[in-house]
């Protein structure tokens, strides 16, 4: 589900786009002023929030993009696996599945707390709280 949807130039570094069908974030956004009969470009550099894919695009400044719904819950580790962790909501007590980062993983233990993410139905653990 699309949050909004918003010019290119109103994209501001930190915020979150969705490009080629995956949620980004904004790391670098350059405009460039109109020219007498041109319109103004907007050059965006982002890294994807699920799998860290660096991605650079120019779009003309009315450019529609797309701002993803990005839920930031907490969870306690119930189990670490080989590529997943197990993971209860805090909030609902739903006992979730999710992808971790190896950088992250090490530092989990059980009854630990984590903040997840939940962009647009996929879920990744993001840090150890």
């Amino acid at each position: 589900m699309v949050l909004k949807i918003i010019d290119a130039t109103e994209a501001k570094v930190g915020s979150n786009i969705i490009v080629d069908g995956e949620a980004c974030t904004v790391k670098k956004m350059d405009i460039s002023k109109t020219g007498k009969h041109g319109h103004a470009k907007c050059r965006v550099e982002c890294v994807g929030i699920l799998s860290d894919n660096k991605k650079v695009f120019v779009v003309p400044g009315h450019e529609r993009l797309e701002v993803p719904l990005v839920e930031k819950r907490k969870g306690q580790v119930l189990s670490v696996g080989e590529d997943k962790v197990s993971i209860m909501d805090l909030e609902n007590f739903e006992t979730i599945e999710v992808p971790c980062p190896a950088e992250i993983k090490s530092e989990l233990e059980e009854n630990s707390n984590v903040e997840y993410w939940d962009v647009e139905g996929s879920k990744i653990v993001k840090r150890k709280l």
